[in-house]
């Protein structure tokens, strides 16, 4: 959230549409000279935005005076960002300052969103749904929008990724420990390229996702932050369709798991050849002959302690063995 008019003009493209408005105050920033958010005075443009659409609103928090300010603003989500996710002090602090804003004033808040952690740690994601869990627990929101003691306040777990790669295999296993908790997708940073977000969208319905949560600029060229990962709100009306019938498919899981192994596999063989050429350089400078059978015959007996750690069969790795071996030595010449 950049302008009070970046936000009027992002408005009137959306349109009618049923959406969360969601927007950073303030931005958690890797570096310190990039934009890291107008601060506290761009809630008064969200709550405009509440007041003229009647849209519902959410804002990231990092501490507790975040909080305190995102609810006497009558923010209605307050999201939890991958960063602060990182750390469960943080995340301890953040919920019981919800716990105390919720408990003395009354203000409304009908949920929380929590990003994955930065590093990949779905013990520490299924901690910190559980520490905001108990600070909201008993929570009722009522017909207004305001959450008072009584039943709860929804938690939601928002996919992101870890460094533009997918992780699904920690998503996944949030997703079967916590079946009740909703996970929305964050194809935006998960990718980092916004032409890479209609094929990250797709995971919403084959993955059973629960929606999705997307960055958008009116002007993306003209963003201060994250301009590359940014679509134009046009952009979103074709994948509303996506979204509206989700079931969750466990085989589609397990293949995404599958799917992103195997990229990492060939980028994994790709380093190595990267390796064995630069090897090739330096045994030609060397006037070293591209086989060492010494070498040959010591990997070899390696292999067979890594194939009985790993329970692979010893002719299986062989084989793998031989393919790649023969490649570095081509790649060497």
């Amino acid at each position: 959230m950049e302008t009070a008019k970046a936000i009027s003009d992002l408005r009137l493209e959306i349109g009618d549409w049923r959406f969360i408005f969601r927007a950073g105050v303030w931005k958690p920033r890797t570096s310190p000279h990039t934009f890291q958010g107008v601060g506290a005075p761009a809630l008064e443009w969200l709550k405009e935005v509440k007041d003229t659409f009647g849209m519902e609103i959410a804002t990231e928090v990092a501490s507790p005076e975040h909080v305190e300010a995102a609810l006497r603003a009558g923010v209605d989500y307050l999201w939890i960002g991958a960063r602060s996710s990182a750390n469960p002090i943080v995340v301890q602090e953040i919920a019981n300052a919800i716990e105390e804003g919720l408990r003395v004033t009354g203000y409304g808040l009908r949920g929380v969103l929590i990003k994955n952690p930065v590093n990949q740690d779905a013990d520490l994601w299924l901690g910190n749904i559980e520490r905001i869990e108990k600070a909201v627990k008993g929570l009722q929101v009522t017909g207004d929008g305001r959450a008072v003691y009584g039943v709860e306040c929804k938690v939601y777990a928002i996919h992101r990724g870890c460094g533009h790669k997918p992780c699904w295999g920690m998503a996944h296993k949030v997703r079967l420990a916590r079946p009740d908790i909703p996970m929305l997708l964050d194809p935006s940073h998960m990718s980092g390229e916004a032409a890479k977000v209609p094929a990250l969208m797709s995971k919403v319905a084959e993955l059973g996702l629960d929606g999705a949560m997307i960055e958008v600029h009116a002007n993306p060229e003209q963003a201060l932050s994250d301009r590359k990962q940014q679509i134009r709100p046009d952009e979103i009306g074709d994948w509303r369709l996506e979204i509206e019938d989700l079931k969750d498919t466990e085989l589609n899981w397990l293949r995404a798991e599958i799917d992103e192994l195997d990229e990492q596999l060939w980028d994994t063989i790709a380093a190595r050849m990267d390796v064995s050429k630069r090897i090739g350089e330096w045994k030609k400078a060397h006037g070293v002959a591209p086989l060492q059978p010494e070498r040959v015959k010591v990997i070899g007996e390696r292999l067979k302690v890594t194939g009985e750690r790993l329970h692979l069969s010893e002719d299986f790795i062989q084989k793998m063995w031989d393919i790649i071996h023969e490649e570095s030595l081509k790649q060497q010449k």
